[in-house]
């Protein structure tokens, strides 16, 4: 049996150990023990850098801001469809987790960050939205913690409220996309995305391609383009089910 590899650690500016590990290849991040992300089960980390296509133009520039590096399997669906005019931010709170992805997971997904159309924003997300212009990007994704209610830093709280909804909103262009992973459903939220004005979608995401039932979820909002896109008809639903 191949060995397990500690490859390195550090403390989350809420004091959490958060590790990385390495086995047969495959690579993990732990929060205080507790596996955080997977490299075999990067599935909803895929789809979620895939949400963002639809608002990706591959010939016009576009800008797309993602909220938490990880493993990189976001930043990489991203750019698989993203064109040569397109501009990536990638907001990082944790500089250990951009070091280990140029390191010890260069050859995962961490060559991406050289790529010409990523810019990496070293930080916390809320303070790279709040510097950004108003209607500047074409897609926000965030993967920053558990989703709407946070595990890994309580001060993402202020990304899930009205304050936070509202801001990301302002920040979107007219008819682009805020897409946010979760650990489990939250009803609740989704209907604070529709409050603030988004046309909200909630979409079942896999831990791998070949899973037969979905563990996690997308909760998708979308910036109206046109004031008459604001609200949908009377007995519209907005909730839709993923393709599959």
């Amino acid at each position: 049996m191949k060995p397990h590899h500690n490859l390195a650690e550090t403390r989350t500016p809420d004091g959490a150990r958060l590790s990385l590990h390495e086995h047969d290849g495959t690579y993990c991040i732990r929060l205080n023990g507790q596996d955080l992300m997977h490299s075999m089960t990067s599935a909803s980390e895929v789809l979620l850098g895939e949400l963002a296509h639809v608002r990706v133009d591959t010939k016009a520039p576009t800008r797309v801001l993602i909220g938490g590096l990880g493993l990189g399997y976001t930043l990489k669906a991203v750019l698989a469809k993203a064109g040569a005019k397109a501009v990536v931010e990638v907001a990082e709170l944790m500089p250990e987790v951009v070091e280990w992805n140029r390191t010890h997971m260069a050859k995962l997904n961490g060559h991406l960050l050289a790529d010409p159309r990523v810019q990496v924003r070293l930080g916390d997300v809320v303070d790279t939205i709040a510097k950004s212009r108003p209607n500047s990007y074409d897609a926000i994704l965030l993967d920053v913690d558990n989703g709407p209610t946070p595990m890994v830093q309580a001060g993402n709280v202020r990304l899930y409220g009205p304050r936070g909804l509202e801001a990301m909103k302002g920040k979107l262009k007219p008819g682009g996309r805020l897409a946010i992973w979760s650990a489990s459903p939250d009803h609740t939220f989704e209907k604070r995305l529709r409050a603030a004005g988004f046309v909200a979608q909630a979409i079942p995401a896999k831990l791998f391609p070949t899973a037969k039932r979905s563990a996690y979820v997308i909760y998708v909002g979308d910036k109206p383009a046109t004031e008459s896109e604001a609200a949908p008809p009377k007995g519209h639903s907005q909730r839709k089910a993923a393709k599959r």
